[in-house]
């Protein structure tokens, strides 16, 4: 990502955009919430090229198995990489660009009605393949269910009501400001770039997700089942497709309608030639949409 000097109003995971339209400028007054701001939609990717290579790739592996959410994962830095602007968030009523790529996500420690859920968050670097997520999120994700639980979040549950209402009162006047303390922030997901929840991993169909207020994430992903569905190629003759439903919602101040729909298209276009999930983050590719 693009190296700035640090200027007065910059947060650490961001520097503050100043040259914005008046439009841009004016909107985080008019509509203050991100939660106020929020476009919903629902697209079927086909990821029948991307199950074929994710087979040929596994194949003699046995600790670091690729699965279909890791290239989710590696598709969707990608775009964000190639589509900056959906790096950007809007926090205390400003506009910034985040110096880093993050996808967050949560996991359970068993796939069980009442078991504990772990928050993970994993940093794309400008070297980040498909290879490379898989051994890193396999690794987080198993870090997530085998450490002990417990930390802040087993101490606050614990106090009483009006110490909460003043704690959250501080710590959202913090996020206002961009003051949360960093160890508040490194493991959650309401900071990342990207939030993602993996519902086909419990057979759930795609939802629509809220975004949140507190933090700074613009872009929640609620991946459904994979399913098969009836496609017409472009010969004209009907193919049988595996498919997997996204529910995207996005903060709409950060782009506009235009920006959103090609972007999405990249992530078709990535998901239909899986192998350049394996070439560098950085690395320039040819997209023919």
């Amino acid at each position: 990502m693009e190296k700035r000097t640090k200027r007065w109003g910059d947060r650490p995971d961001a520097y503050w955009i100043r040259n914005l339209d008046g439009l841009h400028a004016i909107m985080p007054h008019l509509m203050n919430k991100r939660t106020d701001a929020e476009v919903y939609v629902n697209m079927e990717f086909d990821v029948t090229e991307a199950l074929r290579y994710i087979e040929e790739k596994n194949r003699g592996e046995d600790e670091y198995k690729t699965t279909l959410f890791h290239c989710i994962l590696m598709a969707v830095a990608k775009t964000v990489y190639l589509r900056p602007d959906l790096n950007r968030y809007i926090s205390g009523r400003r506009y910034y660009q985040r110096h880093e790529i993050t996808l967050g996500f949560v996991a359970k420690k068993r796939f069980e009605d009442h078991s504990e859920e772990k928050l993970v968050v994993a940093t794309a670097p400008e070297d980040w393949t498909l290879t490379a997520v898989t051994r890193q999120v396999v690794g987080k994700v198993h870090k997530a269910r085998t450490e002990k639980s417990g930390g802040a979040m087993d101490i606050l549950k614990i106090m009483p009501r009006w110490f909460l209402m003043l704690f959250f009162w501080g710590l959202k006047t913090l996020d206002f400001y961009g003051k949360v303390p960093a160890v508040l922030k490194e493991d959650d997901p309401n900071f990342a770039s990207v939030f993602l929840t993996n519902l086909g991993s419990i057979q759930c169909p795609s939802v629509y997700h809220h975004l949140n207020n507190y933090g700074t994430n613009s872009i929640m992903i609620a991946i459904g089942t994979m399913h098969k569905a009836e496609k017409i190629a472009a010969d004209g003759t009907r193919q049988v497709r595996d498919v997997v439903e996204l529910g995207i919602t996005l903060d709409e101040r950060v782009a506009d309608g235009f920006y959103f729909g090609r972007s999405l298209k990249i992530v078709q276009h990535l998901m239909s030639h899986p192998e350049l999930l394996d070439r560098p983050l950085k690395e320039a590719i040819d997209l023919d949409c």
